[in-house]
């Protein structure tokens, strides 16, 4: 098959988005698929392979890392002719989404639709009344939703949000998959000696964007909690965002400052390492749809105490492969004393995960389901 992705993030850019892409684009690629990535440029980036196309874009406004693509281009549009597109695969409901549901059309090729975030959940990031905002994109999403051929949702959740908001396309779940023989369970000294960390310290790690829709100040009030009952608790950050100062003025002013790592933002591939010294992973967004750096920390046999909310529960089972508290910080911190001070049900939990990722989050499996829609898609399409 030759598949078109049409992504708002891509490399250089790091998250949830563009780890999917890339995701899948690999696992095609293994499976003797012709895959092609179409972006906004960046203003410094290396050279792109040959798989990559880039649109010209501007900086957002609000978010002057991420760029905006120009959604038109007379020259990507000819490429698109010549590479001979059969399925065109949005990442989104605007912008470059757009850009292929048009080529889509023009061509007569089926549109696939991946539902990756809950958009009204980044109403802030628009300098209008947020209730508008929300409900502009609810409708925005939804409609787009609705006038693809097929829509990949990444949970059952997402799946019926969607069919409750009016989506009659085509749904199907499949989750963001997971490397597995990368972010796999590994020696904990070893991992912490390369990261620089004390080998005796109980260390909770979060990965992740620091943005404001992550409530990242959330678990900074709480580790201040966990460190007052155990003192030799620490606290890992990786990744960066438009709130890195605001987290880490607040963690300067913390009792336990001192105990709090700010260790930016890295490449995927140096990840795993950082879950495998972890003790326990914490998480407090309320807005995923699913929460891939929870797969990937099950994966790596770590349990995860989060805040229950849409789409981290089907990646946390209660109980059994971590724990869901409420949204305040004292129940965060509760539940991660509750964990760090207990290192076989620790032990327990992280053995619970990495068989829920095996069996859950296989990204070649996953890859292979997508195909699998595709070429059904397809045949269905040629039937019309």
């Amino acid at each position: 098959m030759r598949v078109g992705i049409f992504t708002n993030n891509y490399l250089p850019m790091r998250g949830g988005v563009t780890t999917a892409v890339e995701t899948l684009r690999r696992g095609l690629e293994a499976q003797n698929h012709c895959a092609w990535i179409f972006a906004p440029r960046f203003r410094s980036v290396p050279a792109d392979p040959p798989f990559v196309f880039r649109y010209p874009s501007v900086p957002a406004p609000t978010y002057p890392d991420f760029p905006l693509a120009v959604p038109f281009s007379q020259r990507l549009a000819g490429q698109v002719r010549r590479l001979d597109i059969e399925i065109f695969h949005a990442q989104h409901p605007f912008l470059l989404g757009h850009t292929a549901r048009r080529l889509a059309g023009r061509l007569g090729r089926p549109l696939v639709f991946t539902y990756h975030t809950r958009y009204e959940k980044y109403a802030h990031y628009v300098p209008f009344r947020r209730e508008l905002v929300e409900a502009a994109a609810i409708r925005w999403s939804c409609r787009f939703a609705d006038r693809s051929d097929l829509v990949i949702a990444p949970s059952a959740r997402i799946r019926d949000t969607l069919k409750e908001r009016g989506v009659r396309a085509p749904i199907e779940i499949v989750p963001t998959g997971i490397e597995l023989d990368r972010f796999m369970p590994g020696e904990r000294a070893g991992a912490r000696i390369g990261l620089g960390l004390p080998l005796d310290d109980l260390i909770l790690l979060y990965v992740g964007r620091l943005d404001r829709e992550k409530s990242v100040e959330r678990l900074l009030t709480a580790f201040e909690q966990v460190a007052g009952v155990i003192p030799t608790a620490r606290f890992v950050l990786v990744g960066s965002g438009t709130e890195a100062s605001s987290l880490r003025d607040q963690a300067r002013r913390s009792p336990a400052g001192r105990r709090i790592e700010f260790r930016g933002v890295l490449p995927r591939e140096e990840l795993p390492p950082y879950y495998r010294a972890a003790d326990l992973f914490v998480f407090a967004s309320e807005t995923e749809t699913q929460g891939l750096v929870l797969a990937e920390a099950a994966a790596a046999g770590l349990p995860a105490v989060a805040v229950g909310a849409s789409g981290v529960d089907e990646v946390i089972v209660n109980g059994e492969t971590g724990i869901l508290t409420k949204s305040e910080p004292r129940e965060l911190a509760d539940a991660a004393i509750e964990l760090l001070l207990d290192p076989d049900r620790r032990r327990a939990m992280g053995q619970s995960a990495r068989r829920l990722a095996e069996r859950e989050f296989c990204a070649g499996r996953q890859v292979r389901r997508i195909a699998a829609l595709y070429e059904a898609l397809l045949a269905e399409w040629k039937q019309r």
